[in-house]
C-alpha cells in the first residue's frame, strides 16, 4: 500500500529510542524526509543512522529537551527551513515515573504537566503555521492507554494524559478546514527499555504483564509504528479527532 508520503517532511520528538525512534524509522521508510530529535547524544546519532539507513529521504538530527520550549520553537523552524516545509509532526515525549498518585509531590505533578502535557502543545504551536503553510498536515500526540485506562500504578500519567485529548479535540475543528489531521496514539505495554527498566526481572515482569494481555503478548515499537504511519498517511485523511489504541486489546471500556 502506497501512504503517500514519500518526499513529505516528517518531525518526530524523543526519537532517539523506543516508539519516538520506531516510528521515526518507519516514516523513513515510506519515504518521508525526516526530523528527530533527543536529549543524549550518543543514542541521537545512533537512530539517525538507522532512520538513515530505513529509506532515501533526508534525515536530520537535533540534540532538544521538549520541555526547553525555545529549544522547540527554534528547532522546528530549522527544520521547516531546512528541509523544505512540514507536514507531519509526531510529539513524543515519554512519560513520568511510575507509582500511585500518593507516591508524589505536586512539584512531581508540576514536572508531570510539563513534560507529558505542555511540551506536546508547544510543539503543535510551533508547526502549527508550516503545516497551514502547506496546506495538508497530520499531527500525531503520542499519549498512553492511561488516557483512556486508568492504572494505579501510573498516577502522574493518569492525571496528566487526559488534557492532551482535550487539547486534541478542541484542535481538530480550528485545523480540519486547513487540510489537517489531529490523532493522539495510546499505546500500551511495549517492550521498550524504559519499560523494562521498571522490574528487578525484566523477563519475568514482562511475561506477566503479556499473560494479562488478551493476545497474550507485549507490544513491538514496530507495532505503534506502523499505526503511526497508516495515521500519517494521506489515506487517513478523513481520520481525526480520534484515540487510536495500541494496546493489544488491554483497554475493555466502550
Amino acid at each position: 500500500m502506497d501512504l503517500g508520503i514519500a518526499g513529505r517532511v516528517a518531525l518526530v520528538s524523543g526519537a532517539s529510542s523506543g516508539l519516538g525512534r520506531a516510528i521515526a524509522t518507519t516514516l523513513a521508510a515510506e519515504g518521508a524526509h525526516v526530523a528527530i530529535c533527543g536529549r543524549d547524544a550518543d543514542r541521537l546519532a545512533s537512530a539517525a543512522d538507522e532512520v538513515a539507513a530505513a529509506g532515501s529521504g533526508r534525515v536530520r538530527a537535533d540534540q532538544v529537551d521538549v520541555r526547553d520550549h525555545d529549544a522547540v520553537r527554534d528547532w522546528v523552524d530549522a527544520v521547516a527551513a531546512d528541509l523544505g516545509g512540514l507536514h507531519i509532526v509526531v510529539t513524543n515525549a515519554g512519560g513520568p515515573p511510575a507509582g500511585p498518585v500518593t507516591a508524589f509531590d505536586l512539584p512531581a505533578y508540576r514536572a508531570a504537566v510539563e513534560l507529558s502535557l505542555l511540551s506536546h502543545i508547544g510543539m503543535v504551536q510551533t508547526a502549527l503555521p508550516h503545516l497551514r503553510a502547506a496546506g495538508w498536515g497530520r499531527v500525531l500526540l503520542v499519549a498512553s492507554e492511561t488516557i483512556r485506562q486508568p492504572r494505579p500504578q501510573y498516577g502522574l500519567s493518569n492525571t496528566v494524559r487526559p488534557g492532551l485529548l482535550g487539547f486534541a479535540k478542541s484542535l481538530v475543528p480550528e485545523v480540519g478546514p486547513d487540510g489537517i489531521t489531529v490523532n493522539v496514539l495510546a499505546p500500551g505495554y511495549h517492550r521498550t527499555g524504559t519499560l523494562e527498566a521498571q522490574f528487578a526481572d525484566p523477563d519475568k515482569g514482562l511475561a506477566e504483564i503479556a499473560a494479562t494481555l488478551p493476545v497474550r503478548r507485549l507490544g513491538t515499537p514496530a507495532d505503534l509504528a506502523a499505526t503511526a504511519a497508516f495515521l500519517a498517511s494521506d489515506r487517513a485523511g478523513f481520520i481525526t479527532g480520534s484515540t487510536v489504541l495500541v494496546d493489544g486489546g488491554a483497554t475493555q471500556g466502550m
